[in-house]
């Protein structure tokens, strides 16, 4: 022990480091819950609220689209997106999105989570706006210049997803840390939501000021050329909530755990949480390269002896879950009209047919989707995260069932009532459930310098499963004898229906891997508090 200025300077071995708390993350795992943990809650989740506008608002227009652009006046059936537009259009922000993931997940951890924070959403507000422009107004310059930039949206989102999750688990205590994430994760229900009361109250407010037939009446007249700035309003209107929360995000300091365990800067550390606390914490001032002495990375043996199962855990879990819950939610708007909740195409006029989608989609949102988060929030540091997940794929694959064998009575006239009961279920217990806590968990079990790549990681992985639902589910879900018009022969809705109960019955065999992490420090969970020997503090 040395002084330096009359202020006590302590030196530590790297070892020794590794297997104490520093005061200022002890403060911080016991802090009681004050305004700041809110601020964050709106600050992060306002990010996620704009995500998933962004991400879902696509599948509300993909049907005006095709009307807009693929109507053939010689036909005698409104336009739709040819299969491979259709699965562009869809698919391409999810593509981007696995990408931002896994690079800014790995820039989270080597610049620090907050410096990257800002430039995710100026890439959200600018590709956002830009989604709604195009170059022409021929179908392939549109769809062009929506996929493009489309795909640096979802670059943008994807960072969000690590870096959301990163910023809120280092700055929450350990007693309501899974709240809190789950908190920020929510916001995405109401992302999905409002998405769904833009489109309707935008296309009430056209189809009001401009009345159009029916397209069985009157093709080309059904359309009207003021539907091309719907699609357009609604896709850019994601920019407003992202844009207001901007200032924020740059006003919020780095976490103290990147600060301390990563940048080694524990007194920087400590006076950034005693301010965002309003308390004194006693000041470490730990000499050395890092305040931690652990120095092996990803590929090393031990992260492999360490980590390897949760990794394979997170990964294999938000991978199924994903398979299951984008085939679901994309493509809401072909299971609603092939179950004939959304009448025929050709009763009703372009604006109609959206708004009809967007009512659908609204209340399986606010009856399923939106509960469903908040009660993961009420509850996830009561049952924990290990329960909650099981519990979750296995109520899903019950749900998928019970919709899948008695599918063809189910969809006959009479009986939608049961359908879209059941399937609001499945939405519900995906939400308190694997969709919130494959989030949650990545983001508490991986050690500081790691953390925010291993949550791209599994975040990435789970996008990867989101491009197969995507992809694989417009094409799989074709009639066996009647296909849409440039599609081939699927297995057909109902077999489709089965394939997903199956993977999430894979999602409840993985789940088993998953550690409990209720409760416990970050430190403790990471086994940053532990040396190489095996020894903990």
């Amino acid at each position: 022990r040395s002084t330096e200025g009359g202020r006590s300077l302590v030196e530590r071995s790297p070892a020794a480091m590794a297997t104490e708390q520093l005061n200022v993350l002890k403060a911080l795992d016991v802090a009681k819950t004050q305004l700041y943990h809110f601020k964050a809650v709106v600050i992060a989740g306002m990010g996620f609220f704009t995500d998933a506008y962004d991400l879902f608002c696509i599948a509300l227009v993909t049907k005006l689209l095709g009307r807009i652009y693929y109507t053939d006046p010689a036909l005698n059936e409104p336009g739709h997106l040819p299969a491979n537009v259709s699965a562009a259009v869809n698919g391409v922000a999810l593509c981007g999105t696995l990408a931002g993931q896994l690079f800014f997940g790995w820039l989270g951890d080597k610049l620090g989570r907050k410096s990257v924070y800002g430039f995710t959403l100026i890439l959200m507000v600018l590709c956002s706006i830009a989604s709604g422009l195009s170059f022409g107004h021929e179908a392939k310059g549109v769809m062009g210049t929506l996929c493009f930039f489309r795909f640096w949206l979802g670059f943008g989102v994807g960072g969000d997803y690590p870096l959301s999750a990163t910023i809120m688990s280092e700055y929450a205590n350990k007693k309501t840390r899974g709240t809190f994430i789950a908190a920020v994760f929510a916001m995405q229900g109401f992302g999905i939501l409002f998405g769904t009361i833009v489109t309707i109250i935008v296309s009430s407010a056209f189809r009001h000021a401009f009345p159009a037939p029916p397209f069985y009446i009157d093709a080309a007249a059904s359309i009207g050329p003021e539907a091309d700035y719907v699609w357009r309003i609604i896709v850019m209107f994601g920019t407003i909530p992202a844009a207001l929360t901007y200032y924020w995000r740059m006003k919020m300091p780095e976490t103290a755990r990147y600060t301390a365990l990563i940048a080694g800067n524990t007194k920087q550390a400590t006076s950034d949480m005693s301010k965002v606390l309003n308390k004194e914490i006693s000041e470490e001032n730990v000499q050395g390269e890092r305040a931690t002495g652990d120095t092996w990375g990803l590929f090393s043996r031990q992260f492999m002896k360490r980590h390897g199962v949760h990794l394979l855990a997170t990964t294999s879990t938000w991978f199924l879950l994903d398979v299951a819950f984008y085939s679901q939610n994309l493509f809401q708007k072909d299971i609603f009209t092939k179950i004939g909740w959304i009448p025929p195409a050709k009763t009703m006029n372009a604006l109609e047919e959206l708004y009809r989608i967007a009512r659908a989609q609204a209340l399986i949102a606010l009856c399923g989707t939106v509960p469903g988060y908040w009660f993961t929030v009420a509850f996830i540091d009561i049952i924990g995260r290990f329960w909650i997940q099981l519990m979750g794929f296995t109520m899903m694959t019950i749900f998928m069932l019970a919709i899948a064998i008695p599918y063809d009575y189910l969809v006959k006239p009479g009986h939608h009532t049961g359908f879209v009961v059941l399937y609001g279920l499945t939405f519900f217990f995906a939400n308190f459930g694997p969709n919130s806590t494959t989030f949650i968990v990545p983001a508490e079990i991986f050690p500081a310098r790691l953390r925010s790549t291993c949550h791209g990681i599994s975040a990435a992985t789970g996008k990867a499963g989101a491009i197969i639902g995507a992809f694989g589910f417009l094409y799989a879900s074709q009639d066996q004898k009647k296909p849409e018009t440039g599609y081939s022969r699927g297995i057909g809705m109902r077999n489709a229906l089965f394939v997903l109960a199956g993977t999430n019955f894979l999602g409840l065999l993985f789940s088993l891997l998953v550690p409990e992490s209720k409760g416990k420090s970050l430190e403790e969970l990471s086994k940053e508090n532990v040396g190489d020997d095996g020894i903990e503090a």
